[in-house]
């Protein structure tokens, strides 16, 4: 790739607990388990109204441990994006998942993999990008690949990690990306 090509802005989103309701110590292995949280197509509407790419980095642990399979997580997706365009007239630029039990093979966040892979993909500005999460190991995976980092307070947050920012709604992250 060349030095002169015109790198892209991205925001990148934790799934569970950011896009759709986090099931405590379970997993949405189906689309009926699947609950969209309020404002997601709002806010993703007008990301893609300001030329940024969306794209959802997610932990699956549940595919390592056998309680799905990647095409079950792949059908969820596939619902998921008809959904959003049928609400907002938008989808995801691209949905990256690491399905591995442990952080040994080093793509599970916290390890940056996943966004650096995406940059790489979509020759993406990294640290004109935001990572937003509602966990520490989104916000370290965010800060490990260079990105500007947003913690969404939930009803589950235990403890708040040193972010860029601090939101408590998803819509207010449109007031600084």
């Amino acid at each position: 790739m060349s030095s002169d090509s015109k790198q892209t802005r991205a925001i990148f989103f934790d799934r569970d607990g950011v896009i759709n309701a986090r099931i405590l110590g379970g997993y949405v292995r189906h689309w009926n388990e699947f609950e969209l949280l309020p404002g997601v197509a709002e806010v993703l509407h007008e990301i893609k109204n300001r030329g940024l790419l969306a794209i959802i980095i997610t932990n699956q642990r549940g595919i390592g441990l056998g309680l799905m399979s990647e095409s079950d997580l792949h059908s969820v997706h596939n619902e998921l994006q008809k959904t959003l365009r049928a609400q907002a007239g938008v989808t995801f630029d691209d949905i990256i998942f690491c399905g591995d039990i442990d952080d040994r093979p080093g793509r599970r966040k916290p390890a940056p993999t996943m966004l650096l892979e995406a940059a790489e993909r979509w020759n993406i500005d990294l640290p004109n990008s935001w990572m937003i999460g509602d966990s520490m190991s989104d916000i370290e995976a965010g800060a490990r690949a260079g990105t500007k980092t947003a913690y969404l307070v939930t009803q589950h947050s235990e403890e708040i990690p040193r972010a860029t920012k601090i939101i408590h709604d998803l819509k207010e992250l449109l007031e600084f990306i």
